[in-house]
């Protein structure tokens, strides 16, 4: 399929260009608040690596599929470029997002702190006999559902998250060392060998493992035809919510989401473009009073305090006195973010910052505006209801 796409005439691949913002009426120096009637997508504002300037790319429709934010966290499987771009674009554009309080974690990232993304330790290693332990070697799953170390992966991430919190442990283990290395090298070749390359061989070690980011549930909101409420703006992908998952997503279930939305957003988008016309009269970025930022480090800190903020208050159980304090917190880093972003030449590096911020605070927002706990949302003030 990449081969077809590359060689097709009416596809032009642009590899490692960063959108920065997409177009709108607020571009044109109109005024847009959430209630503006017929906000319209006129295309994006795109970073170009290889002269570093923001070019402007005018389109009739656009369709968004920037993935999930899981480096809005620390400890993540996502890859590097999930930040949230797309949702927080789409935010900032004033169009509809929903349900970001919903943050999927998996139980079982194999612990090791300066790998990214967290190598993903399948539940179907659990699911052929593997045992969640505690840091000192005991089981402990009982205490939290008698499906034991098979209930369901948020049950799982949060008695990880509990137990790890008691004892003060950086991490847990799973103990696959009583199924054998004959069938573990035939059933998980692939965990196997990646644990071996870091000093743990599964057949005579536990596994190290540690609750990990892993979907979002929410995103930019999106109808049956994968359309915002902006006009002319299309997002498939994690970085959609289609309501498909709910408060809490099935296991492999997202790729097939992938593929249906995307499907119906390109019948539908073949037939709207054909009343559309392109806006001409968009105007060239901006940079007039912008200087190369030079403290790479105002970037590099506010990122690490943001994911310590994110995985430590609006993590796998919450409460609002967590987030309360998240949010005072944010909004710091958010108005010393905003103020160097308005100031510096624009960078793929100060852009996902900036982007990151805004889907924490959207996550935040959304969990505090929740007044239960459901699905992924679990907070510690509002008790399961048992629906």
């Amino acid at each position: 399929m990449t081969e077809q796409i590359r060689e097709h005439p009416n596809i032009t691949v642009l590899e490692n260009y960063f959108t920065i913002e997409i177009i709108t009426e607020h571009h044109l120096g109109i005024n847009v608040t959430k209630r503006s009637q017929n906000i319209t997508c006129f295309g994006a504002y795109v970073l170009n690596p290889e002269t570093g300037k923001v070019d402007t790319y005018i389109s009739r429709i656009t369709l968004i599929a920037t993935g999930g934010s899981g480096n809005v966290y620390g400890v993540t499987t996502n890859p590097e470029v999930a930040t949230g771009d797309g949702v927080a674009m789409v935010y900032r554009a004033k169009g509809a997002v929903e349900n970001m309080e919903f943050v999927q974690f998996h139980p079982t990232a194999f612990f090791y702190p300066t790998e990214k993304p967290a190598f993903l330790i399948t539940e179907a290693l659990r699911g052929a006999g593997a045992v969640l332990k505690t840091y000192d070697g005991k089981e402990f799953m009982h205490r939290y559902d008698q499906r034991l170390s098979l209930a369901p992966r948020d049950i799982v991430a949060r008695a990880i998250d509990s137990e790890m919190k008691i004892s003060g442990a950086d991490h847990l283990y799973l103990d696959a060392r009583h199924l054998g290395k004959k069938k573990l090298l035939e059933h998980f070749p692939t965990i196997f060998a990646h644990c071996l390359s870091k000093g743990i061989d599964i057949s005579r070690d536990m596994i190290p493992v540690v609750p990990a980011a892993h979907y979002q549930c929410g995103g930019i909101k999106v109808d049956e035809f994968g359309r915002n409420n902006i006009k002319n703006l299309y997002a498939t992908g994690e970085v959609s919510c289609t309501g498909l998952h709910g408060a809490n997503r099935l296991a492999s279930n997202s790729l097939l989401e992938a593929a249906v939305f995307s499907h119906r957003a390109a019948m539908d988008s073949i037939e709207a473009v054909k009343t559309i016309e392109y806006n001409n009269d968009i105007p060239v970025w901006d940079a007039e009073g912008t200087v190369l930022n030079e403290e790479m480090v105002l970037i590099t800190q506010t990122r690490k305090e943001l994911n310590s903020i994110m995985g430590s208050y609006v993590g796998i159980v919450r409460s609002d006195l967590r987030l309360n304090r998240a949010l005072v917190r944010l909004k710091i880093l958010f108005e010393e973010t905003e103020d160097l972003y308005r100031k510096s030449v624009v960078t793929k590096e100060i852009c996902e910052l900036r982007n990151m911020i805004s889907v924490g605070y959207l996550i935040i927002k959304m969990a505090l505006e929740r007044k239960e706990s459901r699905g992924l949302h679990y907070s510690l003030d509002y008790p399961p209801r048992g629906n």
